[in-house]
């Protein structure tokens, strides 16, 4: 699938007109699903900042579609008084947007979010030029963002794609796949069962591949082979394999001399 076909097939509550009180009730309602430390509607409304975010971006975003600018401007400013979560009231977002904790959370103007999608504290949404137009990120659905991370350009984040914590993503992302690092790098992921998804998301963003303990790993093991296709084992060339069989240096196991 296309950048531009993922962007196009994106349902906002402007395609689908949805209301945006309808929108605040399925915000309210995916928490409970998505954080096993809800306990009642009460409880989630009153002392989730991620809610409150969300529930003042609803009718700043609303007001912003009919051509107000200043008033969804404060209603944004407020909030992030409020909450310590910056969302502009231009950004479009999906349904059962989820933001867990919350702090530090930047969402811009021109950012694109599918439906159910997961946030962590201290994500980024950032644009990466000062020319307007589309300088912000696009999310496919299901996606999950991981705690620190930074998603910057005008750049497309696949369906059901992942985020590392504290990466900084700045290519796109295929959907499925999950990204680390800095810059961020594509890593083979193994996809979850079906029966161990919450309401179709894969909230296990922790688990993820570690490349460069992989590639280590890979080139021990190259080493290996060479020593034992040459005959020269451990620290010092021409050494002799003794019958411990030292693994490493880093023990200062000193192979005898041959």
């Amino acid at each position: 699938m296309t950048d531009a076909e993922v962007i196009e097939q994106l349902p906002t509550d402007i395609e689908k007109k949805i209301p945006w009180w309808q929108l605040l009730k399925e915000d309210v309602a995916c928490v409970f699903k998505r954080d096993p430390a809800a306990r009642t509607r009460l409880e989630v409304i009153t002392t989730y900042p991620g809610v409150h975010a969300i529930f003042l971006y609803r009718i700043a975003h609303s007001l912003w579609r009919r051509g107000w600018r200043y008033f969804p401007r404060l209603l944004s400013y407020l909030a992030r008084i409020w909450t310590s979560i910056d969302i502009h009231p231009g950004a479009t977002i999906g349904r059962r947007f989820f933001i867990d904790h919350g702090t530090g959370v930047v969402i811009g103007e021109t950012a694109e979010v599918g439906d159910d999608v997961t946030l962590y504290h201290g994500v980024t949404l950032g644009g990466v030029s000062w020319n307007r137009g589309k300088r912000h990120p696009t999310l496919g659905h299901h996606v999950v963002v991981g705690a620190g991370a930074k998603i910057l350009g005008p750049i497309v984040i696949g369906d059901k794609a992942r985020v590392g914590a504290n990466s900084v993503v700045v290519s796109p992302v295929p959907a499925g796949k999950t990204v680390i690092g800095i810059p961020g790098k594509v890593v083979k992921s193994n996809p979850t069962e079906d029966s161990e998804l919450h309401d179709g998301i894969d909230l296990n963003h922790h688990l993820i591949p570690d490349p460069v303990a992989e590639a280590i790993a890979c080139l021990l093991d190259r080493i290996r082979l060479l020593e034992e296709a040459t005959g020269t084992y451990g620290c010092i060339p021409g050494g002799e394999k003794p019958e411990d069989e030292c693994q490493s240096c880093d023990a200062k196991q000193v192979c005898e001399k041959s």
